[in-house]
């Protein structure tokens, strides 16, 4: 991780983002901030931030639709979402636009932080290489270290969570993987919303290997899912 941690804040409530801006500098990060959804894609582009922290409800462009301008050329930089909406759809939405994690209002700087170095720990390369650093799947070639699922000549870069999620999955192929060890261990708990996340995520995951008919993630009905290969 580098020495400081640069962190794009887009949040259009003035006086919380300026606690926000002000606990996180000194705690040590370096912050830029835009007080739009239209500023905040520039400045993304113009920093390339570690990781961003977006509210959804903003004037000129929303949070949501700033997610999906970062996630098509980014599939990388953790992404969290501020919002006071808590019902179940809203937050969907911002899974499926490709947020990592999410935050209610109004909510602690201690729970921001560690959910942004949880986040932040993810994407980290290992220390060392794992021992198996490519996975053969039928015709896939998955490489874990590079988060890259390869096929026919084909590359296709994977998020640090797509990967993590493949590479369980991998791991104990053809045997049940435990939705609650995937929940776990990837999202650091088993709440329902981290749940209905990765089901959109295993969604993802079964677009990406349709191209070898033999490849399969099957619903074990209450237990978990098991990768047929």
């Amino acid at each position: 991780m580098k020495q400081q941690i640069r962190l794009l804040l887009v949040e259009d409530e003035t006086v919380l983002a300026g606690v926000v801006k002000e606990t996180l500098e000194m705690k040590g990060f370096e912050v830029i901030y835009a007080a739009d959804g239209h500023e905040g894609w520039q400045l993304y582009k113009q920093h390339g931030p570690d990781v961003c922290v977006i509210d959804v409800m903003m004037p000129r462009k929303d949070g949501l639709t700033l997610v999906q301008d970062i996630r098509a050329i980014d599939t990388h930089t953790p992404l969290i979402f501020l919002t006071a909406k808590s019902e179940v759809q809203d937050v969907l939405k911002g899974f499926h636009a490709g947020a990592d994690d999410y935050i209610k209002k109004p909510f602690s700087m201690e729970e921001l932080i560690l959910r942004i170095h949880a986040l932040l720990k993810r994407t980290l390369p290992p220390a060392t290489p794992p021992v198996q650093q490519q996975i053969r799947l039928g015709g896939y070639l998955f490489d874990y270290p590079r988060q890259e699922l390869h096929y026919g000549g084909e590359t296709r870069r994977l998020s640090q969570r797509e990967a993590d999620l493949l590479k369980m999955l991998a791991d104990n192929v053809n045997n049940i993987t435990p939705r609650k060890d995937m929940l776990l261990s990837i999202w650091g708990d088993d709440s329902f919303f981290n749940a209905r996340n990765m089901d959109v995520y295993i969604t993802r995951m079964r677009k990406y290997l349709q191209q070898d008919e033999n490849i399969q993630i099957v619903n074990i009905r209450g237990r978990g899912f098991k990768l047929l290969a």
